[in-house]
């Protein structure tokens, strides 16, 4: 509620679509975890050891969880405005540094092959190709098909990473994508 206020005030003239993709992009999991680094939650986090041991306090859905709850807590603790306070403060990075492609790279990628300008729509095709590394920390690499189209692989800590880092190299082939 608080990121939808502010993108409201600093977009006044924006269509809904361009403020629900905005807000998707401030609010995902990779955004929380980014405010989660900038309060410096990761040494306060308590979990187990071979987590802890095997690079738990940089993992985005950890992070990103813990910083829902201390905002969770901030609202409970000392109600809206507070919690409003701690939002603005840790997001404002996350707010000046909006692009133009706020789009993630898997949605970008399905845009692009459904398309009505291509001649052959197609939809994106995942698939896990390797599963590497110990139970507690796995390495993901999967591969994205089109019809018509050369496969691209891409890896993560997670399936979900492995597929955007995939749809991500994709799109950079195809000219479809900045950094």
């Amino acid at each position: 509620m608080i990121v939808a206020e502010r993108l409201h005030a600093n977009f006044p003239d924006e269509p809904e679509g361009g403020l629900a993709v905005r807000l998707n992009a401030l609010v995902r999991r990779e955004a929380c975890a980014q405010a989660g680094e900038a309060v410096g939650l990761a040494p306060y986090l308590i979990m187990a050891s071979s987590e802890s041991e095997s690079g738990g306090r940089r993992k985005s859905a950890i992070l990103a969880g813990a910083c829902e709850a201390v905002i969770a807590a901030v609202y409970l603790d000392g109600g809206l405005e507070a919690a409003r306070a701690f939002v603005l403060r840790y997001w404002q990075e996350l707010f000046a540094s909006l692009k133009a492609e706020l789009r993630d790279a898997k949605t970008a990628l399905q845009e692009w092959a459904q398309d009505g300008a291509r001649p052959q729509k197609a939809q994106p095709v995942y698939a896990v190709k390797q599963r590497s590394g110990p139970d507690h920390a796995p390495v993901f690499t999967v591969e994205v098909r089109i019809t018509g189209q050369e496969s691209e692989q891409g890896e993560g800590l997670t399936k979900r990473d492995a597929e955007q880092d995939a749809a991500r190299r994709m799109l950079l082939r195809l000219g479809q994508w900045k950094e």
